[in-house]
């Protein structure tokens, strides 16, 4: 396997991961722009362009842009997070010209036409609003909102109703016109293919990419605070949370070991603890959001109305059990799981494309397995309490529940908890 970063002279990034043992190629296309880029009135244009780039070139309408790649049995598709766009393709190996002739169609030539825009309009306020009637779901829009309120990266990536229904054409293109610029932007190929042919097919697609921009987002500053919607359901959904860490802060490998430990799978503490001990809920696990100026930690639980009295003390009650002690099978046990979830992925062409997609945004270059398997092995049981630790002190709460309220104490008491 050959791993290797080109730059054009525009400032295109362009990443091959040459895997010669696999029949498939995965292409993706990383763009440094996300909602947190987007000024209020632009809340939500990041996504909406991103559906908007398969709905008709100059050269393809929407169909044809979906049945060309489909004709050779490959994939298409893009998602938009809160600080990237990513446009990929998943592919047989000869068929990955074909891929990167797609890709660069669509980012460079869409041209937003007027009944294609009026329909995707309405799929996307569909897509809010099965969002907003799916209680496990929208709890997490309100988690953001209350880890990071008033701020870009605290509002929803779909945006609002009103919003979506509001943007034009032309906000559209002089989105893309802004923030669609090659130094923003990364190539990634992993799977079997020829490295030469493919730089240079990518510098020859993608010749029409603006070289800079000038748009930065507004940095993501943790407050913590309170969302909460009262609704007739069976159960409360529940995201219970704290400040995060950016993706280079020193205690990171540490924080992602604690979150294995705390509830990262059936043997954590909390799922063995709260669901395999005393019943109450069907899933507990919890998770980090890191950026690259900040982030969140947050521990998700579906439970009954009247169980959620005795679920949020449990819960406070083993995160401070892990800032006082730890043992080294935990420690060892946590170590293992990362590292094979490392490796696992390394055997997914589309998996490599994202991680390396992901690092060259965050660091700008590949990070090597061996490296991130150092930091794993250095993380020991002082650094996990540490790090826990650090969470719980000075640390405001985040607080997001959708359903039966009622018996939901108040914030300050929840927070005196931790």
């Amino acid at each position: 396997m050959t791993l290797e970063v080109t730059k054009l002279s525009n400032g295109l990034r362009i990443v091959t991961d040459i895997m010669p043992h696999v029949e498939t190629v995965t292409v993706g296309v990383w763009n440094d722009v996300g909602s947190r880029h987007e000024r209020p009135e632009q809340n939500g244009l990041s996504h909406m362009l991103e559906h908007m780039a398969f709905k008709g070139t100059g050269k393809r309408n929407a169909r044809e842009i979906a049945e060309v790649i489909e004709d050779v049995g490959g994939y298409l598709n893009a998602y938009t997070s809160r600080e990237h766009t990513t446009y990929y393709a998943r592919l047989l190996k000869d068929d990955l010209p074909l891929g990167v002739n797609v890709l660069a169609d669509i980012l460079q030539n869409s041209i937003f036409e007027p009944q294609e825009l009026e329909r995707e309009r309405g799929v996307i306020i569909q897509e809010i609003g099965q969002a907003n009637d799916t209680p496990d779901d929208i709890v997490f829009d309100y988690f953001q909102e209350a880890a990071f309120p008033d701020q870009a990266v605290g509002r929803p990536i779909l945006g609002t109703v009103d919003l979506v229904n509001s943007f034009s054409r032309d906000q559209l293109a002089g989105y893309m016109s802004d923030h669609y610029k090659a130094e923003q932007m990364v190539v990634v190929a992993s799977g079997n293919f020829d490295k030469d042919s493919f730089v240079a097919q990518v510098g020859e697609e993608f010749s029409n990419l603006g070289p800079a921009r000038n748009i930065t987002g507004e940095k993501a500053t943790y407050q913590g605070g309170i969302q909460l919607d009262s609704r007739d359901l069976e159960q409360v959904n529940l995201l219970i949370g704290f400040e995060g860490l950016k993706f280079d802060d020193p205690d990171f490998y540490a924080a992602q070991i604690m979150s294995m430990i705390l509830g990262g799978g059936m043997s954590s503490r909390l799922f063995q603890e709260i669901r395999e001990k005393r019943g109450l809920v069907y899933s507990i696990y919890n998770f980090m959001q890191s950026y690259v100026d900040g982030g969140s930690f947050a521990i998700h639980a579906g439970t009954g109305p009247e169980q959620v009295t005795e679920l949020i003390p449990v819960v406070a009650e083993e995160m401070h059990k892990l800032s006082q002690a730890v043992s080294m099978d935990e420690i060892k046990r946590a170590h293992t799981q990362m590292k094979a979830g490392l490796m696992m992925s390394l055997e997914s062409t589309t998996s490599r494309m994202e991680q390396l997609g992901r690092q060259m945004m965050i660091f700008g270059r590949p990070i090597p397995h061996s490296e991130i398997m150092d930091h794993i092995n250095k993380v020991d049981d002082v650094a996990v309490m540490r790090y826990m630790d650090r969470m719980l002190n000075g640390n405001k709460l985040s607080l997001a529940a959708v359903g039966p309220l009622e018996h939901l104490e108040d914030y300050d008491k929840i927070a005196a908890l931790f």
